[in-house]
């Protein structure tokens, strides 16, 4: 057999956005992962069920510290993020990384992914509650124009369509952990972290997300083959989450295998994140191979 091929993009620093009111104007979904992943790949040639806690586990029942994970990060009020999508089909492997920072109290943030074999300017993403905006997207949008979409109408739930998993999406989804094994102590940069696996629900995570995932991950759990989805996550003494990662399985003509990764970092870290105006947002069409959407 062929050996692998790899591909992997990275980000530089991120740059302040253009600040006004949020957009309210409705757009049609859109694949990104399509567009971030399917040429490149083509031009290219286990948990243990329980919640019970472990003897002597630091952090009490291995579920419930799991489930809480999303109400730790939100009481950090903010931090940087660095994200990396693996998307692997027949022997062809793509990396997309990013970086950024999110207010938490907000429910905003910030991102910039290169996508493969791009040229120019990172894509500059931001997310708030239901939406996601992007900058330099390209596929027929002005340069100096943003793209929204409304990820409650993505087939994905935005969990991967756009290159990455936001940290507060990426830590909402463990509310629907149903299987977790605690794995033992570990250390991810400057921190002694408690490492768990396990399997989670995307119904049950729809259900008790809160309003930012909410629409979203009903969104998913519609649109994804399998509701179940395998996860490790690092929570460090208070519970927060320094590392989590996913792993989806898209089918399709190719059937792309996806590992989502975010690590947060500089916990309280200033995170101010603006909205686009009305005036800056792209109202036409967005080219997709031959076709074109609307947005």
């Amino acid at each position: 057999m062929a050996a692998e091929q790899r591909r992997t993009v990275r980000t530089g620093t991120v740059p302040a956005p253009p600040g006004a009111a949020p957009a309210a104007r409705p757009a049609a979904p859109l694949a990104l992962l399509g567009a971030l992943a399917a040429a490149a790949l083509s031009a290219t040639a286990g948990c243990s069920a329980s919640g019970a806690a472990a003897d002597g586990h630091p952090g009490g029942d291995p579920l419930s510290a799991v489930q809480r994970t999303a109400d730790a990060l939100a009481g950090a009020g903010s931090s940087r993020a660095r994200t990396e999508m693996e998307m692997t089909s027949g022997g062809t492997r793509v990396t997309v990384s990013g970086d950024g920072a999110f207010d938490y109290a907000e429910r905003r943030g910030l991102l910039r992914v290169v996508p493969p074999q791009a040229e120019g300017e990172p894509i500059t993403e931001l997310y708030a509650v239901g939406e996601l905006y992007m900058k330099n997207r390209g596929a027929g949008v002005p340069a100096d124009k943003w793209l929204r979409l409304d990820t409650t109408r993505l087939a994905d739930g935005n969990l991967v369509t756009n290159g990455a998993t936001d940290p507060l999406t990426a830590a909402e989804l463990l509310r629907g952990a149903r299987e977790v094994r605690y794995v033992g102590e570990e250390r991810v940069g400057d921190s002694l972290v408690r490492h768990y696996q396990g399997t989670a629900d995307l119904g049950r995570a729809a259900r008790a997300a809160s309003p930012y995932a909410r629409g979203a991950l009903t969104a998913a759990a519609d649109g994804f083959v399998h509701d179940a989805v395998t996860f490790d996550v690092y929570l460090d003494e208070d519970g927060r989450p320094r590392r989590v990662r996913h792993e989806f399985a898209l089918s399709g003509d190719s059937p792309v295998r996806v590992a989502s990764t975010v690590e947060t970092y500089d916990f309280g870290a200033p995170a101010e994140v603006a909205l686009p105006a009305d005036r800056d947002i792209y109202a036409g069409t967005v080219r997709q191979g031959s076709q074109q959407t609307a947005s």
